[in-house]
C-alpha cells in the first residue's frame, strides 16, 4: 500500500455527536486550528440526515451498506429478536448486559452484530472495494464487516467475567483496528482496561497515524472518534470541551503527514458526525418518561428473567426512542399500546404498521395519519407516497403533490424502514426534545442530553469535505456509500500493493 501522489485516498473521520450549533459557537469562541484549516479548504454541509433510531450501530450500518434498516437488518442499539425470543443489546450499560447475560451480550456486540445481524445479502463499502481489488481500513467503528478474516483477541480480564474463547474470527477490511482486540501499531498506549481497551479517540488516532507514517494508504479509511458522546450526555448539547479535544486529535493526524498541505492535497477528507443530541430537562420526574408506568397494567418482560409465558410486551429502550413489542396481538393489540402512549403529551411520535400502511399518532395531537409507499406524492428525496389524515403530526409541508419535511427529516422513509427492519409486532415511539424514555434499561441523562429520537435535533449532523467538488445525490447518510465508492474510482493500487494483499490474506 505504498503512497502514490497520483491517487487520492478517501479518509472518513466519524466524530461522535459532532453537531453544527455548538461547532459554530466553538469556532467563534475557541482556537480550533485543525477544524479551521479543514473549513478553509473544504465544503461544509450542516444538515445531513441520520437514520432512525439515531444510535451508532444503525448509523454505521446505514453508512456502510447504503441502505436503511429495512434492508441492512440492524434496527437499533436495543431490539427484540423474535426468532431467538430474546432482547439484543449491543451496549447501553454494563448492568443491562449483566441482566441479559454478559457472555451472550458481549458475543452479540463482538461477533453477531457484524457476522449475523447485519444482513449478508447487502454488501458494505469494505466488501465492494475488496471485490474491485482495492483495500480499505476500519479503525474502531462498531460495524466493520468486510471480506478478510481477522481474529479478535479477547483480553484475559474480560474472559475472567465472560465465557468466551480467547480468539474470535470475524470478517472485516484488510487493515483493521478494533481497540485492544485487534491492533495495527505495536504501541501499547491507550489500550488498557482504564482506557476502555482502546475504544477511545487517542487509540483511534494512534492507529491511523501509524498507517500515515508507514505510508500505508488504502483506497478508503473509516476512522471513528467516540469520546465526545459522553461529554454531551453529561453536560448538554452546547458542551464544546469534546470539540476542542477532537481538534487536538485532528491536529495530531495532520501532523503525521509531511505537511498539512500534503495531507489535504493527496487525499479526499470527509469529516462527519453520527447523530445529534437533544437536551434533557434537569428535573428527573419531568424529564424521564417511564414506560413501565405508562404501559400499566401490561406485564413487561424483565431483562434478567427473559421472556416468560405470562409476559405480554417487551420494551427495547433506545434512550429517546423505544421499540415496544406485543408478544401476542390477540392478547394485546398494538392499538392498546398506542392508546396508552397517547396519554402522555411528552410522547411526540407513535408509529406502527398495519397491512401496507404505516399509522402515526402523537401524545399531543388528537388526529391520526397514515401513509404507504408508491403513491402520487413525491418527497424531496424523490420517494413516492400515498398519504391520508392529519399530516401535521409529522410536520409535513405539501404543495403541488410535493412533500417537504420540517421537524422530522426524511420522516416517511425513516419510519417506514424502522417498522420493516425486523420481524415482530411492535410500535416505535419517540419523545419530544427535553425528554427521555426510562424503564429497566439503566442510562438516563437528566440535566444533560440524549439521542435516539426522531426529532431534527437528534437527526441532523454536519459533514465537511475537502478535495472534491462532488456531492452525494442527497444529504443523507444512506446516500453516502454510492458517493464514496465513486470517489474511489480513481484509486488504483499498484502491483506492489496487490501482491501484499495476497500475501497478507494468505498469512491470515
Amino acid at each position: 500500500m505504498t503512497s502514490n501522489s497520483a491517487k487520492k485516498s478517501v479518509i472518513m473521520v466519524m466524530l461522535d455527536t459532532w453537531m453544527d450549533k455548538p461547532f459554530q459557537h466553538a469556532l467563534k469562541e475557541e482556537t480550533l486550528p485543525a477544524f479551521t484549516y479543514f473549513m478553509e479548504h473544504g465544503n461544509y454541509y450542516p444538515n445531513v440526515v441520520s437514520p432512525f433510531p439515531t444510535m451508532s450501530v444503525n448509523v454505521e450500518s446505514t453508512l456502510l451498506t447504503g441502505h436503511y434498516s429495512d434492508q441492512h437488518g440492524v434496527p437499533a442499539l436495543v431490539w427484540y429478536n423474535q426468532k431467538e425470543n430474546r432482547v439484543i443489546n449491543y451496549g447501553t450499560h454494563i448492568m443491562d448486559l449483566m441482566k441479559l447475560g454478559l457472555s451472550k451480550s458481549t458475543y452479540d456486540a463482538l461477533y453477531r452484530l457484524n457476522n449475523e445481524h447485519l444482513n449478508t445479502k447487502v454488501k458494505t463499502i469494505h466488501e465492494n472495494l475488496h471485490e474491485q481489488g482495492k483495500e480499505s481500513a476500519s479503525i474502531n467503528p462498531l460495524v466493520h464487516r468486510g471480506s478478510v478474516p481477522h481474529h479478535l483477541t479477547i483480553p484475559g480480564f474480560i474472559r475472567f467475567f465472560v465465557s468466551m474463547d480467547k480468539q474470535i474470527e470475524t470478517y472485516t477490511s484488510l487493515t483493521f483496528a478494533y481497540g485492544r482486540l485487534s491492533k495495527i501499531s505495536p504501541l501499547q498506549k491507550y489500550s488498557h482496561v482504564w482506557n476502555k481497551y482502546g475504544f477511545n479517540n487517542n487509540f483511534s488516532v494512534q492507529e491511523f497515524t501509524h498507517l500515515v507514517k508507514n505510508k500505508e494508504f488504502p483506497a478508503f479509511s473509516f476512522l471513528y472518534l467516540p469520546d465526545h458522546d459522553k461529554n454531551v450526555h453529561k453536560h448538554g448539547p452546547m458542551d464544546i470541551k469534546g470539540i476542542k479535544d477532537m481538534d487536538r486529535q485532528l491536529q495530531t493526524i495532520l501532523d503525521s503527514f509531511p505537511t498539512w498541505e500534503d495531507a489535504l492535497k493527496n487525499n479526499i477528507w470527509i469529516l462527519i458526525g453520527d447523530n445529534g443530541q437533544s437536551d434533557v430537562k434537569n428535573n428527573r420526574q419531568e424529564a424521564l418518561v417511564d414506560l413501565r408506568k405508562l404501559l400499566q397494567p401490561l406485564k413487561i418482560t424483565k431483562l434478567r428473567k427473559g421472556v416468560q409465558k405470562e409476559d405480554q410486551i417487551v420494551i427495547a429502550n433506545n434512550l429517546r426512542s423505544s421499540l415496544i413489542y406485543s408478544l401476542n396481538t390477540n392478547d394485546v393489540p398494538l392499538g392498546d399500546i398506542v392508546e396508552k402512549l397517547k396519554e402522555d403529551a411528552r410522547v411526540e411520535i407513535i408509529a406502527w404498521k398495519m397491512n401496507e400502511w404505516i399509522h402515526v399518532a402523537s401524545g399531543d395531537h388528537n388526529g391520526s395519519f397514515q401513509f404507504k409507499e408508491n403513491g402520487e406524492m413525491t418527497d424531496e428525496y424523490s420517494q413516492t407516497w400515498m398519504i391520508d389524515g392529519d399530516h401535521s403530526i409529522l410536520d409535513l409541508h405539501i404543495k403541488d403533490n410535493t412533500i417537504t419535511f420540517g421537524e422530522f427529516p426524511d420522516a416517511l422513509k425513516r419510519l417506514h424502514s424502522t417498522l420493516h427492519s425486523h420481524e415482530g409486532c411492535f410500535v416505535v415511539t419517540s419523545v419530544k426534545p427535553g425528554y427521555e424514555f426510562t424503564g429497566e434499561i439503566t442510562p438516563t441523562h437528566a440535566g444533560g442530553a440524549s439521542h435516539g429520537g426522531f426529532h431534527k435535533n437528534d437527526s441532523l449532523i454536519p459533514m465537511l469535505v475537502t478535495n472534491t467538488a462532488s456531492t452525494p445525490d442527497f444529504f443523507r447518510i444512506v446516500d453516502l456509500k454510492k458517493w464514496i465508492l465513486n470517489l474511489t474510482d480513481g484509486y488504483h493500487p499498484n502491483s506492489k500493493s496487490k501482491e501484499r494483499s495476497k500475501e497478507e490474506e494468505k498469512d491470515i
